[in-house]
């Protein structure tokens, strides 16, 4: 295979126009957009038929066969903490410790908790009866509130494992979980501030008043405090904990082999899982086992887009677009902006964050060296720059703006003065608090 450089550029663009073509404009399954994205750009580079499909199926192979497990785990985590009311009863006892004169607050803080292990779509739908009951009690606009709910959500959706765009590209640039959990939950507290302000400041002269007729979700019924937050707090603290345990000797002891095994975030995953199946008596009842279909059947849908993302990754590796950019371009300039301008027109072009991460994490992860981020730490940065680039700009493409406008019951108009601002603020934000990250490692 021989191609030019500007011969791989032109059918790199035409890839990723085929991408959003495909998806945003003739709303094809992101799986079918990736895969025939790949095809063009092998053919486009003179790349053999049996040669691109040797490589597509090694991509597709080798992404699930690294991050299948933790996907299923986080989706049957997510769904098991939404059935069992876990999600409402962490909702409830931050707004008890908060109070309602901040009610805002606690929807938003409520968004990152629930957001952790919940897909933001999912979180906001099951949280919408706590939002308009609170709206309704506090006299809040729905503006605001419906915002402030749907930008904590959002945070830590973009930035932090098991949700399947960071965690395809922390496994697409070889980045330490446990790493991008912790650093990923401290770039998310600002990007959740930069959201809350806003939902504040626009939603204040945009009046929406929640209808009377949602049934009031703040209620006590449903699991214990404890029991709601144990299988979120729990994986959490073993994969961090693995993360900040460094093992530098040859033997490590028993214990530190122990943590290393309890930190695996498929083992502390599964972990969560038990803990929600144990505390709440679902092994008693029979609808965990419908539960359990329900978890995985949502997750097929995930695997195939992160496995067809992996296959459009392994065609671009192919082409060598890493060496062929850095022996014509200064891309060390750039540095980690540029991986934040990509993700960041993918994502404004066809709506979905985890496709954007995917797609920009395959381009992005031969240019490393040219960059300068191929280090540890430059590897982590770029991922949250990509997750900063991810959440702009949320718009009418983005199914998670009919989310949020259904369940909430705003108009169009002030979905796009107040919660698509406030996901521009929120990336601009996030990439901010990267550079000056960067400025240090």
């Amino acid at each position: 295979m021989t191609a030019s450089l500007w011969q791989v550029l032109i059918f790199l663009l035409a890839g990723i126009a085929v991408i959003i073509i495909l998806t945003a404009r003739f709303h094809i399954h992101a799986f079918f957009s990736l895969l025939i994205a790949a095809i063009l750009v092998g053919l486009g580079v003179n790349m053999p038929f049996a040669e691109i499909l040797t490589v597509t199926k090694q991509g597709f192979g080798n992404i699930l066969q690294s991050l299948g497990f933790i996907i299923v785990l986080g989706t049957t985590l997510g769904v098991l903490l939404e059935h069992t009311g876990s999600t409402r009863k962490m909702a409830s006892w931050i707004l008890k410790k908060t109070g309602e004169h901040k009610a805002a607050t606690a929807l938003s803080i409520t968004g990152y908790v629930v957001g952790l292990p919940v897909f933001c779509d999912s979180g906001y739908i099951v949280l919408s009866g706590l939002n308009k009951s609170l709206a309704r009690r506090t006299g809040i606009s729905l503006s605001i509130t419906s915002v402030s709910l749907a930008t904590g959500l959002y945070a830590v959706h973009c930035l932090i494992p098991p949700h399947p765009g960071a965690s395809t590209a922390a496994i697409t640039l070889n980045v330490d979980f446990g790493r991008l959990i912790l650093a990923g939950m401290a770039v998310a507290i600002p990007a959740l501030i930069a959201g809350r302000w806003w939902a504040g400041y626009a939603g204040k002269k945009i009046m929406v008043k929640a209808s009377d007729e949602h049934i009031d979700d703040t209620g006590t019924a449903g699991p214990s405090v404890i029991s709601s937050f144990l299988p979120v707090i729990v994986p959490i603290i073993l994969i961090g904990f693995k993360a900040l345990l460094t093992i530098e000797t040859k033997s490590p002891s028993s214990w530190q082999q122990v943590v290393s095994i309890l930190g695996d975030p498929v083992v502390a995953l599964f972990i969560g899982v038990l803990l929600v199946v144990v505390l709440n008596g679902l092994w008693k009842k029979v609808t965990v086992s419908k539960l359990l279909m329900e978890s995985v059947e949502k997750a097929g849908g995930i695997l195939v887009i992160i496995g067809a993302g992996g296959a459009f990754g392994a065609v671009l590796a192919a082409t060598k677009i890493g060496q062929h950019l850095s022996d014509t371009v200064d891309l060390h300039s750039l540095g980690i902006f540029f991986p934040f301008l990509l993700t960041f027109i993918l994502k404004t072009a066809q709506g979905s964050s985890t496709v954007a991460i995917i797609t920009a994490a395959s381009i992005i992860q031969p240019m490393l060296p040219a960059l300068g981020l191929n280090s540890e730490s430059g590897r982590l940065l770029t991922v949250l720059s990509m997750g900063a680039g991810s959440m702009m700009i949320s718009h009418a493409n983005d199914a998670y703006f009919w989310v949020i406008l259904k369940f909430s019951g705003l108009d169009m108009k002030t979905m796009l003065r107040v919660y698509t601002i406030a996901s521009i603020l929120m990336g601009l934000v996030s990439l901010g608090v990267v550079y000056v990250l960067s400025l240090f490692f």
